[in-house]
């Protein structure tokens, strides 16, 4: 046989091999990224603790995929988008980064979401909130494991209407997430037979919320839905205790966005109360009890929801990998559809356009003489099915 026949013969038999042998790994070393806020207002719900439990996920996989290393980097993002869109093509085109998870604050999540588009690359988005991620800009790369603004607005107003108090007042962040938790709640509100008797917006970084407050508390609404996030919302949570809004019985606040984080920072005395819907909770299971104590050996705190998102979302993507024998974007994310997620024992599922599906909790913020330890915060209320927290999917925007 000639050289040339023998090449022929070498290439037809390598077509014919299965697909997994032909596999193949952009790098040496599987490389994850972890983008997040390392020292601004989101670096206790997300920061160091966010790079902990991505490395507590490689090292419950075991370290290596298909004979690859695994290795966690991770950059600060300042909270500037553009800063984190310059790190996230620096990562994918220079240094082999194959996935990127975190991503705290919309329009940061937003820029790497479209640039993960363009490349072809993997993002797993744990803690923007928005539901624009997969209703509008859904991408066969992208997965959004976040508690969505739909899920914890709409989600949240049908369970609280279920309880009784039909009328409502909000105080909002006067940017488009806001808007979006606002508008999502009246809906249902109104749908349910409630109302939305008036609104007062704040904008980002507001210090004073007095005159707001006074006005939620001269409404008479049975509810008042705190629209706001982050540092805005434990400024407003802490001076409704100073008028002793929620305390008396009348009116109760309900808190659409927080973590676990900004209620251990509160305290039991000024949260109270407060109504909290979430995914995840360390206390709601044997699993998540097991993984929050090794969490909390090292971090001395409790994860919060976006960090118990970062590492099941990396086990999971891991295990993608695995099945899918590559790190090929598309082919991972394709796996990661079709497997069922282990979240913490509760079963979830990840849907096609790239939203990720489990049922959540609605909380009650624990008084003092209720609580029996520093992090025993919440009390469960009333669970929230999937199919009523999260919007149906947009085939038309978003095929499978």
């Amino acid at each position: 046989m000639t050289y040339r026949g023998f090449v022929g013969v070498l290439a037809l038999a390598c077509l014919l091999l299965p697909g997994p042998a032909l596999a193949q790994f952009s790098a040496p070393t599987l490389k994850i990224g972890v983008l997040t806020d390392e020292t601004g207002p989101y670096a206790d719900s997300a920061g160091p603790g966010s790079i902990l439990a991505a490395e507590m996920a490689v090292a419950d996989f075991g370290g290596t995929v298909k004979g690859h290393k695994i290795e966690i980097v991770h950059a600060d993002t300042q909270n500037k988008p553009d800063v984190a869109a310059a790190i996230a093509r620096r990562w994918y085109e220079n240094e082999g980064v194959s996935a990127i998870v975190d991503l705290p604050v919309t329009p940061i999540a937003f820029a790497v979401q479209q640039l993960a588009k363009q490349m072809s690359k993997t993002v797993m988005i744990t803690a923007s909130a928005t539901a624009d991620f997969t209703s509008k800009t859904c991408s066969p790369t992208s997965t959004h494991w976040a508690d969505d603004s739909h899920a914890l607005a709409a989600g949240t107003a049908r369970a609280i209407m279920a309880e009784g108090g039909k009328s409502w007042y909000f105080i909002t962040v006067d940017i488009a997430f806001g808007a979006a938790l606002q508008r999502d709640a009246t809906e249902v509100i109104e749908a349910g037979g409630g109302k939305v008797v008036g609104f007062s917006k704040h904008p980002v970084g507001n210090v004073d919320f007095a005159s707001l407050l006074l006005k939620a508390q001269a409404s008479d609404a049975e509810r008042i839905g705190l629209a706001s996030v982050g540092n805005d919302l434990v400024s407003a949570i802490k001076q409704a205790h100073e008028f002793r809004i929620g305390l008396d019985g009348k009116q109760s606040l309900i808190a659409f966005l927080v973590y676990i984080n900004d209620i251990h920072a509160l305290g039991l005395e000024s949260a109270q109360n407060i109504a909290v819907t979430s995914g995840f909770y360390w206390d709601q299971n044997d699993k998540a009890r097991a993984f929050a104590k090794r969490f909390f050996d090292k971090r001395n705190a409790m994860p919060s929801k976006n960090q118990a998102e970062i590492y099941t979302a990396v086990l999971h993507y891991l295990r993608a990998v695995e099945a899918a024998g590559t790190d090929e974007a598309v082919a991972v994310n394709r796996e990661m559809r079709k497997m069922p997620v282990d979240y913490f024992g509760k079963p979830a599922t990840v849907r096609g356009d790239g939203r990720v599906l489990y049922d959540l909790m609605l909380y009650r913020v624990k008084k003092p003489s209720e609580s029996k330890a520093a992090w025993d915060l919440y009390a469960p209320v009333k669970a929230i099915a999937a199919a009523e927290a999260f919007l149906p999917q947009n085939k038309q925007a978003c095929p499978d």
